[in-house]
């Protein structure tokens, strides 16, 4: 593949990155890539890959023992590889910017978020004083944080994580970059929130030709925002070409395999495609195709000869399909797993029963930190987990769902209300008094880089609960079950000895699943298990939930934004609006048949995995969000609801229940 005469952006030509870990790792290899004013590149491909190294060898921000093995980067021309440090930290953040893929490790945690920001407008762009402050009021509320003045002086874990994501994007965006590299931008947003954030960008980049380098997993986000799609494995690209043509017919079978692995209403009662195996080690030499051990199309040859590039209608792939030399291969369809889930479930009792739940953190403000105000992070909700059954709590970033989740297990106390398991009431209990609900309910949190502790080994991190809980037998048995453990979630046992940062963000979170599942829950809490996960692996671990699920009949309470993975996997769906439940009921009715506006409006913003034309014609409605601190009066959504009247912003809306047992809290629900 070759790179065109035409002035660009950025070029990258034949960039080989090593790292020297005891034996050499070239997690790049060889990768050539343009990026033109305006245009937006998608580099697509699963955990471990090499993306975020490709983002970061650009920025020259290389790990310790990372180097440039080979190739070259200019931007706007210039040689960015060849600069003096001094002149590349004036192109970081004012000529090329980074979206990092983990918030909580790239956000300073004793600095406010005013003064991160501060500090690339002072550098950047020469603000200080007021002119900063209003600037950067400016820059979070353009990514949807409320109250965003107040909140400027908070601290990174006085966010949640999707505001965390936001307040790092707000960031990026201070120094008015042309180019950004942008690793996982919205993986931590909900819908609504992902929807503006990617007007922003998209309208930054059609007011000022920004190029962007957009790593994702998330086919939806490529779909709207991509000008030209790359893939990426093991170190090599293997499929380029434009958004549509790629969408339309994606050449590599790696790629196939990444759209069969989404999950589809139609596909519910049947287990997700997956790929076999793993991403190779790349500390090795390959002499053929490196996806050819997992390939359902690979041949004799394929194992032993590199495939070279084919241009293939205007797009180029590496495969030996394509090589007009050989035969031609006829390309098998996906094979989908016949072996049904089937939907027959026990009737059983109620494991986790939530009344009228909440949570309320006092303000405090002054010298004497005088209490002037309470954030009502959940105010009242009501909730009933049943074995082998998944109630989905959905909602925007900062309505209370990460906290409702940490509420029932007591890691939070409640302010209020009642959280019994097996009847048996939890709240106002401490220390070993809580040792039944630790064992028989779980939870892989948001972040799982922040929730693994990064001074102990994964094989220790995994035994620890069972030693502390007494779950697993002597320590032979319990090093026997990590194992198990790990293999059970497609990850290597061998990895056992490895600390947390040597792992991928979704390779961690497979940790961080494999951790909960280690003393036998009944209950499990997913705090967004599967945001940071590519489509391929998710779909690994949305197979592996249902089949836990099934042979150990699990509750569980599936706190995510995603859409089609609550589509795929709940039973139950309730939707959470600054700290209440507005509408609950089962799948069908409230993903088909939505009655409360809000509802409606999480639905209207999930993106498809079908090119559009979004980001040349980009909405310029800003959604404004309330805070908790100060909800509006009545109905918490009227601000937003077109129905709204006076009704609505004088009286919170009872409960009105509807046949099969759902219920809406609106004065005008929707008639289906």
């Amino acid at each position: 593949m070759t790179v065109s005469e035409h002035a660009e952006l950025l070029s990258v030509e034949a960039l080989s990155v090593e790292i020297d870990t005891g034996q050499r790792v070239r997690p790049v290899d060889a990768l050539n890539l343009l990026i033109a004013p305006g245009q937006t590149v998608a580099l697509l491909g699963e955990s471990g890959c090499g993306k975020s190294m490709t983002a970061l060898a650009l920025m020259r921000l290389l790990p310790a023992g990372g180097r440039i093995a080979g190739g070259a980067v200019r931007y706007h021309g210039n040689d960015v590889l060849s600069l003096p440090e001094a002149r590349m930290r004036q192109v970081r953040g004012g000529g090329m910017a980074m979206i990092f893929q983990e918030p909580s490790t790239s956000l300073n945690p004793v600095m406010t978020v005013y003064h991160q920001i501060e500090e690339v407008l002072s550098r950047h762009r020469g603000l200080s004083g007021a002119l900063a402050r209003a600037e950067a009021t400016r820059l979070l509320s353009a990514v949807g944080i409320p109250d965003a003045e107040r909140r400027l002086d908070e601290y990174p874990f006085q966010f949640s994580g999707g505001m965390k994501q936001r307040a790092m994007i707000a960031m990026a965006l201070a120094g008015n970059p042309d180019l950004l590299i942008a690793d996982e931008p919205t993986t931590a947003l909900d819908v609504t929130l992902q929807s503006q954030v990617l007007d922003v960008l998209a309208e930054l980049q059609r007011s000022r030709r920004m190029g962007m380098l957009l790593i994702t997993h998330d086919l939806g986000v490529v779909a709207r925002m991509a000008h030209s799609v790359a893939v990426m494995y093991a170190g090599e690209l293997i499929e380029t070409g434009a958004r549509n043509a790629f969408f339309g017919a994606p050449l590599h079978p790696y790629s196939r395999k990444l759209f069969a692995a989404l999950p589809t209403p139609a596909g519910r009662l049947r287990p997700l495609e997956t790929l076999a195996g793993m991403v190779p080690r790349l500390d090795q030499t390959f002499a053929g195709c490196r996806f050819a051990p997992r390939c359902p199309s690979a041949m004799a040859h394929c194992a032993e000869r590199r495939p070279a590039w084919y241009d293939v209608e205007g797009r180029q792939v590496r495969c030996h399909l394509y090589d007009p030399a050989l035969p031609a291969q006829a390309v098998p369809p996906p094979q989908v797993r016949d072996d049904a889930l089937g939907a027959t479930r026990v009737a059983a009792e109620p494991l986790l029963e939530v009344s009228d739940l909440k949570v309320h953190f006092p303000v405090r403000k002054g010298v004497l930190k005088r209490i002037t105000g309470q954030v009502k992070a959940v105010d009242g909700i009501s909730l009933t987990l049943t074995p082998g059954k998944t109630l989905a709590l959905v909602g925007e970033s900062g309505c209370g769902k990460t906290t409702a989740g940490k509420a029932l297990m007591q890691l939070v106390r409640p302010t209020a209300g009642s959280v019994k398991l097996s009847g048996v009431e939890q709240t106002g209990r401490r220390g070993g008094a809580l040792q039944d609900l630790r064992r028989q309910v779980q939870m892989v949190f948001q972040d799982p880089f922040a929730s693994l502790n990064p001074r102990m080994r994964i094989g220790d991190i995994l035994e620890e609960g069972m030693a502390a809980l007494k779950t697993a037998g002597n320590a032979q048995e319990r090093s026997r079950r990590v194992d198990a453990l790990l293999a059970r979630v497609g990850l290597d046992s061998a990895m056992r000895d490895r600390y947390p940062h040597a792992f991928s963000g979704g390779q961690r979170q497979r940790i961080a699943l494999a951790r909960a599942l280690a003393v036998s829950p009944k209950v499990i809490v997913c705090d967004e298990p599967t945001s940071a996960l590519d489509v391929s692996v998710q779909a690994q671990i949305l197979n592996l939930m249902r089949d836990v699920q099934r042979s150990e009949q699990l509750a569980y309470l599936f706190i995510t934004h995603n859409i089609a993975v609550v589509d795929y996997l709940a039973d139950e769906v309730a939707v959470m609006y600054l700290g209440r439940i507005v509408e609950q009921g089962d799948r069908e009715q409230v993903l088909r048949q939505p009655r409360h506006p809000y509802t409606r409006t999480l639905l209207d913003a999930v993106l498809s995995a079908t090119p559009s034309d979004a980001h040349a014609a980009v909405s310029q409605v800003e959604i404004s969000l309330p805070s908790p601190l100060n909800p509006p009066t009545g109905c918490h959504f009227h601000p937003r609801c077109a129905k709204a009247d006076d009704r609505c912003r004088s009286d919170y809306p009872e409960v009105t229940r509807f046949d099969g047992g759902g219920y809406v809290r609106c004065h005008y629900p929707a008639v289906n």
